[in-house]
């Protein structure tokens, strides 16, 4: 899970990049980065942190030129490196600069290609890298000195062709313009949008449309899967199908957690959608315990917020804020390690006792991953006073590893893996828990866009939308992803980081 901007205008860019990236932040906390083109010159700011911290007044000062990229950053992979920072950039053909979003599922493949037939170097673990030097050797391929849209578009094509997995790309070609495209499946999301300045007109790429919104931009459309849109230094915008086998089949998990709940995806509201997520926990709630003692429900802030307003009004239940969040902690998901979700947790919330003390709780939560968020949030109840604490989840378990981009690397590190919603509730000290329906989950997202017949929700079910998916890629991941690996590679990179240091 990442952000991704791109914007062409007849203005400087900078602080407009920098305000969507702050809106998209809770995509990726991990690093930041944005590149702007400034006739034929580049100029890169990248670094570890959060957008705030990345950028200075010394480096927002720097960032001359009227089209550019950004992107927040997350890692699916290892630790935490400036190294991975994005946007990527890559000297030949014309100087190209690219970010992405998701999870490429063939980079081994891809890596040796790029070596063997392309006579390629890649220099970090990133599939990033690899992404944009495959775009790279296309377009060299198809292009020519005077580049048109035609010859981009044929080289997304032969892109598609070669990559696999989950993928919303923005890129820049240097003093030509900014294209995206997104992958054939339509996993990850990524929209367009113009707004009218005395200077013309100014199209930006994003993520979520909240980014758009947040600048005065009006939403055009999501890029449809497969689709691309190239916007030329002029001003030119140009649209166009480049893969021949396309199925709309988005990540339910955005709807779930990831997205805001002001965006738009693929025409439907998250916050509608989670909503509707609550009203049919209700249902469930109400007939498998018509006769609950339930006092209260209570949010885990922030993103459960709109389903549990829901539940409780459709259980006839005061809904109360019993958790103040500390919002200058990143969300413990997307920690890179174990220990560091385990340490945030109750830095991150604090309860107001008089809300617990005495009651029978009903703390609703939109997903339960690993548990650890969910086993101290319990706990901090229990000590603030209540009787019982039951748990509500938005979503159903969460069984099986996410390969497009969501860190869920290993399933042995899920809670619910191979375990029982007793065993669950057992695991993480809750009285009861409840599970959103995954028919049900499907209904409250799809009533907003009829038209999306099918969700990747292989996270639940274990049904991966892309075909070369299968046990043996699952190992390979998990054994590089899961946090004992991660916890290898940060003492790898503090080692690393002390004889620099040393050195100095």
């Amino acid at each position: 899970m990442c952000g991704i901007v791109g914007i062409v205008s007849r203005e400087p860019v900078a602080q407009v990049l920098y305000d969507a990236l702050l809106v998209l932040q809770h995509r990726g906390q991990d690093a930041a980065g944005i590149v702007v083109c400034d006739g034929n010159k580049l100029n890169l700011r990248k670094n570890n942190g959060q957008v705030s911290d990345v950028f200075h007044t010394r480096h927002m000062l720097e960032l001359t030129g009227n089209m550019g990229i950004g992107h927040v950053r997350y890692p699916t992979a290892g630790c935490s490196s400036s190294a991975e920072a994005q946007p990527f950039y890559v000297n030949s053909p014309y100087g190209i600069t690219l970010a992405h979003n998701g999870n490429l599922t063939n980079v081994d493949k891809l890596k040796a290609e790029l070596y063997q037939s392309d006579l390629r170097h890649i220099n970090t673990e990133s599939d990033t890298e690899v992404l944009l030097n495959v775009f790279a050797h296309e377009l060299h391929s198809c292009g020519s000195l005077q580049l048109n849209a035609e010859e981009i578009f044929t080289a997304i094509t032969e892109t598609h062709k070669r990559i696999e997995g989950a993928y919303a790309v923005v890129a820049m070609l240097t003093g030509k313009g900014i294209l995206g495209f997104r992958d054939p499946s339509g996993i990850r999301p990524v929209v367009y949008g113009k707004r009218e300045s005395d200077s013309g007109t100014e199209y930006m790429i994003a993520s979520e449309s909240v980014a758009l919104q947040a600048s005065g931009f009006e939403l055009i459309a999501d890029l449809r899967p497969g689709e691309a849109v190239f916007i030329d230094a002029d001003g030119e915008i140009f649209v166009r199908q480049c893969a021949s086998h396309t199925e709309l089949t988005p990540c339910i998990f955005e709807y779930v957690y990831l997205a805001r709940p002001d965006s738009i995806i693929d025409d439907i509201y998250v916050y509608k959608a989670r909503l509707r997520m609550g009203v049919k926990l209700a249902r469930k709630i109400l007939r498998q315990m018509p006769e609950h003692d339930i006092d209260v429900v209570i949010p885990i802030p922030d993103t459960s917020r709109p389903a549990a307003m829901e539940l409780a009004y459709h259980l006839g239940v005061k809904f109360r804020e019993g958790f103040i969040k500390n919002r200058y902690i990143g969300r413990t998901f997307i920690m890179p390690g174990q220990k560091m979700r385990k340490k945030s947790v109750r830095r991150k919330l604090n309860p107001i006792d008089i809300e617990f003390k005495g009651k029978n709780v009903l703390l609703v939560d939109d997903s339960i991953v690993r548990g650890t968020t969910s086993q101290q949030i319990i706990q901090m109840a229990r000590e603030a006073g209540a009787k019982k604490v039951y748990i509500a989840s938005a979503a159903p378990p969460v069984r099986y590893p996410n390969v497009y981009g969501i860190d869920m690397p290993a399933a042995h590190e899920l809670v619910a893996h191979d375990r029982s919603e007793e065993e669950i509730a057992a695991a993480i000290g809750a009285d009861w828990l409840i599970y959103q329906d995954l028919d049900d989950l499907i209904d409250a997202v799809q009533k907003g866009n009829r038209g999306i017949k099918r969700f990747d929700c292989s996270c639940f079910d274990g049904k991966y939308v892309t075909a070369t998916i299968d046990d043996d890629y699952l190992d390979r991941v998990s054994n590089l992803r899961n946090d004992s690996a991660r916890t290898q590679a940060e003492e790898r990179l503090n080692v690393v980081g002390m004889e620099l240091h040393n050195n100095a």
